[in-house]
């Protein structure tokens, strides 16, 4: 059995979109599976069980990156495309079951829309494929993990500023958190890139003893660095996602995105908004106090 699955080209959206991919594979253990997504996620898909291949779509003007798929998909028969682009070109090749997203955005979690594609409810939660590798290097990166002395795991960064916690809040933040857990260690997680680097850096400067755990990882090593960490706290980005994913307990932060579309999803996680309309609320108007509360009945919810 041969399945097409076109996902996101964003990372946060390409991750919600595993559980219903790990669903397939686990429904059909011996297809062989294409995943079309951006640069971005490709990584994501590495150590997939049942991946033929990952084809990587570069944007192009006039959506012609959408003929380039088209042209290397066309000659294989599919027994089953899944396309969540919604995109005309799953109508114009050879394929058995279709199930194509149609309708763009809409109220609602967007996990949610995704399960219901192929009539999953509950959806399933999102997950990561990670080897031996991936395991080795999150251990020389990020220490085991012991109840007294937790590694907590920090995300200041995303793809909109407007998403941005102000990184001024992180070292309040994290004296608040060690005056429960004086042991605890922050580890400051960004992704690849200078612009990533340049978010990151006053809060590496503000918290000299953290682990620079960022910017030089696949995004396979980075799923297994944070599994070992005790908790996630950080903006609405993929990153959240991937924590969620790896089964981290995941502690959102939402100003105008929409934590009602876009709230992390997995076996432990929680959110907390701006003040304010849904959509419209600054981030900025988000207390430090609001954020340690919730991070450290988080901890305490994830040590039961």
């Amino acid at each position: 059995m041969r399945i097409l699955f076109i996902t996101a080209t964003r990372l946060g959206d390409a991750v919600l979109s595993t559980g219903i991919l790990n669903t397939l594979i686990q429904q059909w253990p011996n297809a062989r599976i294409t995943v079309a997504c951006g640069p971005v996620a490709a990584g994501l898909f590495s150590h997939m069980p049942g991946l033929e291949r990952v084809l990587v779509m570069h944007k192009r003007r006039y959506d012609l990156h959408w003929l380039d798929l088209w042209k290397t998909c066309a000659p294989t028969r599919w027994d089953m495309t899944v396309d969540l682009r919604g995109s005309i070109i799953s109508f114009a090749l050879r394929s058995g079951r279709r199930f194509v997203m149609r309708g763009g955005r809409r109220p609602g979690r967007r996990v949610g829309h995704l399960g219901a594609l192929l009539g999953l409810s509950p959806a399933p939660h999102p997950t990561v494929w990670l080897n031996n590798a991936d395991q080795q290097a999150a251990a020389q990166v990020i220490p085991p993990y012991t109840p007294d002395a937790p590694v907590i795991a920090l995300g200041p960064t995303a793809n909109w500023h407007g998403k941005i916690w102000p990184t001024e809040h992180y070292l309040p933040l994290w004296q608040q958190l060690v005056a429960t857990y004086p042991q605890a260690r922050p580890a400051i997680f960004y992704g690849p890139g200078p612009q990533e680097a340049e978010l990151a850096r006053p809060v590496l400067h503000a918290l000299p003893h953290a682990i620079d755990a960022g910017g030089r990882f696949a995004l396979t090593e980075t799923a297994a660095m944070l599994a070992r960490c005790a908790l996630y706290i950080g903006n609405d980005s993929g990153l959240m996602h991937l924590a969620a994913a790896a089964g981290t307990p995941t502690l959102g932060l939402f100003g105008p995105s929409r934590a009602s579309e876009y709230a992390p999803t997995g076996a432990m996680t929680h959110w907390v908004e701006a003040p304010g309309p849904e959509g419209l609320a600054p981030i900025a108007g988000l207390s430090v106090e609001r954020v340690a509360h919730a991070a450290l009945a988080l901890l305490r919810q994830s040590r039961t």
